[in-house]
């Protein structure tokens, strides 16, 4: 993708906009650029004794009219310009997030928090001011630069001649202090993301650093990275440093190559005072394009810069995606059969799963265990597609799973995961995330069903109670009984519950399970559980071990086999009795 490929839509649909912001823009310098010559007319006419009181009173007005002109016209330049390139950043900043959302489960497993923060904040407001000022600027360059030459050379071209005598200088400095500039600011906007990772993981896991006494050393880490963030501005800075005076003192050579030789030519009457000071104005006018365009090459270079940055993740194409969907499927019934399952993330890596092959009837509770990282969790996640099976190698009513659209998937699968997220919001907003409309009676049966409503129900501000942070004010427990009754509430024909109740006690558990397979009879429920005890009356069990299907039946058959089921399930029960006994 070229740099400018992904802004263009934007540009043609504010067409208008700019458009009509330019002409205003336009109409400003040609207001501006007629001033000095009344102000030389007024002058010379004073020297000459040619006005009276009246003319200078409309000489007067006339300058006063083109202030007030000037002022209007600004004013709406900015709005549709400035306001302009504001919108654009909005847009641009909603599909860069609608994108983010498109994008597979992979992306974000190996993208920083950080790095996407950057994107969404400095590198979208470099772009607006790319469009915005970066536009105005160029405008100004072009015209006010070719205008106030000309003007300047009907009053003596000789003279205009000698002052732009050093003008050359500039485009060098800008091929010579372009590049480096460009370079330079996305290796800031690099560390700026750097910095905003370590502070967001230091900050996110604040418990984790107290609890380990890291305070020191999670500052240090800060410190390194806020270090690094200086010394890359640093070094662009020491590039600007040098191009900004540069360009000035180009500018002020030409104003004193003016003041000598103009001031000699009005001096032996080669030109009237009026020309000589109307010369020096259209000198003054041309300081804000000369030294716009530094600024303009600044600005380009970190326009540009974040632009290939943002079309970086632009390009990205989602891993899952409809393109073998039939978007005639709107629901689904809940039967799940694994037909030769193997899977693994990358094929540089080992398989995670290997050759499974099961299945539940629609309305059955499906239970999986194993030990830790046999690829249970792989195994749901491949259900809902948020990695991609192999080809027909999961089915879902008899249809391959990638026939079904993802919008049906995501409508009528819920995953609780084990790393429970809540919003910063109330309680009643948390547990609606997925149903906005859901009256508080719904939102109270689904706490009811989920074990959590008396608690919630004992705090000051009940279901009103705002949870904080990623609902630190909650405990282990109540994050995951929260989650769940927001997974309820969407009544999903597949419910699914990854190790969603680890941090609740046995008797809490039981509860919640017993409570949940009433409340969804007829509704499929998978439960991916280390306790036994919490899943021996699903209708079907899965044994896991280490990617293998070691074991699949009813707690009853399983336990019959006494295989890696029977020894899990003695294991737990006699922790259970010496923990009983000490207690």
């Amino acid at each position: 993708m070229r740099t400018f490929d992904s802004i263009l839509p934007y540009l043609r649909k504010s067409y208008g906009r700019i458009i009509g912001g330019i002409i205003m823009l336009i109409l400003v310098d040609v207001i501006q650029l007629i001033m000095p010559k009344v102000m030389q007319y007024a002058i010379d006419s004073l020297q000459a004794r040619t006005i009276d009181q009246k003319g200078l009173f409309w000489v007067a007005m006339l300058i006063v009219a083109g202030a007030l002109s000037m002022m209007a016209l600004r004013y709406f330049w900015r709005i549709l310009i400035i306001g302009n390139s504001h919108k654009i950043e909005r847009q641009l900043r909603q599909d860069f997030y609608d994108h983010l959302m498109s994008l597979s489960q992979n992306f974000f497993n190996k993208s920083k928090i950080g790095d996407l923060m950057a994107y969404a904040t400095n590198d979208l407001n470099a772009v607006r001011m790319l469009f915005g000022m970066g536009l105005i600027a160029a405008m100004d360059i072009v015209l006010m630069t070719l205008a106030s030459f000309s003007f300047m050379g009907t009053i003596n071209w000789k003279l205009t001649v000698l002052a732009v005598l050093p003008m050359p200088l500039l485009p060098l400095a800008m091929g010579t202090f372009g590049k480096k500039m460009h370079v330079a600011f996305r290796k800031v906007q690099a560390s700026f993301a750097s910095m905003s990772g370590a502070i967001q993981e230091s900050i996110s896991g604040i418990r984790v650093v107290k609890a380990f006494a890291q305070e020191e050393a999670e500052l240090a880490k800060v410190d390194d990275v806020s270090m690094n963030f200086v010394k890359r501005n640093i070094s662009l800075a020491r590039i600007t440093g040098i191009f900004h005076p540069f360009m000035n003192f180009v500018i002020n050579i030409s104003v004193i190559i003016t003041l000598f030789f103009g001031g000699r030519a009005a001096i032996r009457g080669e030109i009237t005072i009026g020309e000589f000071i109307a010369f020096f104005q259209y000198l003054g006018m041309l300081v804000w394009p000369m030294m716009a365009i530094g600024w303009l090459v600044d600005m380009y270079q970190r326009g540009t810069a974040s632009l290939q940055r943002l079309n970086d993740i632009f390009v990205l194409k989602p891993e899952i995606t409809d393109a073998n969907a039939d978007q005639s499927i709107t629901e689904i019934q809940g039967a799940i059969e694994f037909k030769n399952l193997s899977f693994r993330y990358d094929e540089s890596l080992p398989w995670v799963l290997k050759d499974i092959s099961a299945g539940i009837d629609s309305g059955q509770t499906l239970a999986i265990v194993g030990p830790t990282g046999c690829g249970k969790t792989t195994l749901i996640e491949l259900i809902a597609r948020i990695y991609e099976p192999p080809e027909g190698s999961i089915l879902i009513d008899g249809i391959p799973v990638d026939r079904i659209p993802l919008q049906t998937l995501r409508q009528e699968i819920v995953l609780v995961p084990q790393d429970i997220f809540l919003f910063s919001e109330s309680l009643a907003d948390n547990i609606r995330l997925a149903d906005v409309n859901a009256s508080m009676e719904q939102v109270y049966e689904a706490a009811r069903i989920a074990q959590v409503y008396d608690e919630i129900m004992d705090f000051e501000h009940q279901f009103d109670t705002v949870v904080g942070e990623r609902g630190v004010t909650l405990s282990g427990g109540q994050k995951q009984r929260v989650a769940i009754a927001r997974a309820l509430l969407t009544d999903p024909k597949v419910l699914i519950l990854d190790d969603a109740l680890s941090a609740v006690d046995t008797k809490t558990e039981r509860y919640i399970l017993e409570s949940l397979i009433e409340a969804r009879k007829n509704k499929t429920t998978i439960i991916i559980a280390h306790r036994i005890s919490a899943i021996q009356h699903a209708d079907k069990i899965m044994v896991l071990g280490q990617g293998d299907l070691l074991e699949k039946g009813n707690h009853e058959s399983l336990m019959a086999q006494k295989g890696l089921y029977y020894d899990l399930f003695e294991k737990q029960r006699i922790r259970a009795r010496l923990e009983g006994e000490e207690g």
